[in-house]
């Protein structure tokens, strides 16, 4: 009997059973959150101004919660193939995703995402915003907005801009000049950021709308011309920069918002803590500091207030999608 006892002892042992039948034992799984590391996925190529943020927050977590805080990308569809993906992963607050216009505010161009992502997808928290930088390459004959404008109605659709892809925020920064100034400019579509800036820089495309951090970085080169940014007013990250509303666009105003995402299911006790933790982060002037150097600007929020603003953006988001009939399967 003795044996018997010492051999099903053994076994509990081995499997773990017996750690959570002791009195006092706790299980990893009942420990704090996080126990364990933590997932950002960013839905576009590394080195784009998404990457550059997350890679920026995931510092500040890994410090706070002295756990990994890892950036995995996961780039395809506009930003919607690392959506999804985060998506089949566990709700259990350990893989979040680095949500922007794609996902918050202007997904009605698909028809057949395999996803819904108001629906789906729940913002723990709204922490930076940054203006889009309209930009030409250093040897463009184009320097100012009113030479764009120019340009395009002389002759339609032969100025062509590079995006990070369809549906991303620099699609829809131009799309969103071509409705207001009524011109008519291509699109070329690149898989993220970076790849799109290459391209401007080595002069194969004539403008891009650039996100703020890869702006900054390619101004820093000397390879390219910025002509404007799209918020409403002058943005201190770019110092000397008019607005585009300023300068021959009246009434454009864009100002791309970046949030970290859960997938729907995720327990509301740990949207409520990465909610809190993720703000004091950005409080600090340590972290202000790293993003006005990136080209954005911290923001504090609630997950309430942050699905406020998505649904608010979608309704216009939508009306240019509809006037640019875009419309992807």
């Amino acid at each position: 009997m003795n044996s018997v006892f010492r051999s099903l002892k053994a076994l509990l042992i081995g499997t773990g059973l017996l750690a959570g039948m002791l009195p006092g034992a706790t299980n990893a799984a009942d420990a704090p959150y996080p126990n364990r590391p933590i997932t950002i996925v960013v839905p576009y190529p590394a080195g784009g101004s998404g990457d550059v943020l997350a890679r920026i927050l995931a510092d500040g977590l890994g410090s706070r919660y002295k756990r990994a805080v890892v950036v995995e990308n996961r780039s395809g569809v506009g930003g919607h193939i690392g959506a999804e993906y985060a998506l089949r992963q566990p709700r259990d607050g350990y893989t979040l995703i680095l949500a922007t216009i794609a996902h918050n505010s202007a997904y009605a161009m698909y028809g057949k995402l395999h996803y819904n992502p108001p629906k789906d997808l729940v913002p723990v928290a709204l922490f930076a915003e940054s203006p889009n930088v309209l930009m030409v390459p250093a040897n463009s004959p184009l320097k100012s907005v009113q030479d764009v404008l120019a340009a395009a109605r002389a002759q339609p659709g032969k100025l062509n801009y590079a995006s990070a892809g369809v549906g991303s925020g620099t699609h829809m920064a131009a799309e969103l000049f071509k409705y207001l100034a009524k011109v008519d400019i291509t699109g070329i579509p690149f898989r993220g950021g970076a790849p799109a800036m290459t391209a401007l820089m080595s002069g194969d495309v004539d403008l891009d709308f650039e996100t703020g951090a890869t702006a900054n970085q390619a101004i820093a080169s000397g390879k390219v011309r910025a002509l404007a940014v799209t918020s409403a007013q002058p943005s201190p990250s770019f110092p000397g920069l008019p607005t585009v509303a300023a300068t021959g666009v009246p009434d454009y105003v864009m100002t791309l918002s970046y949030t970290i995402s859960v997938g729907n299911g995720v327990p509301k006790e740990i949207i409520d803590k990465l909610n809190a933790d993720i703000n004091d982060i950005v409080k600090s002037p340590e972290y202000a500091k790293r993003l006005n150097t990136a080209g954005m600007e911290a923001v504090v929020s609630t997950p309430a207030s942050a699905r406020e603003r998505n649904e608010r953006e979608a309704v216009e988001w939508t009306k240019v999608i509809h006037a640019a009939h875009i419309q992807l399967d």
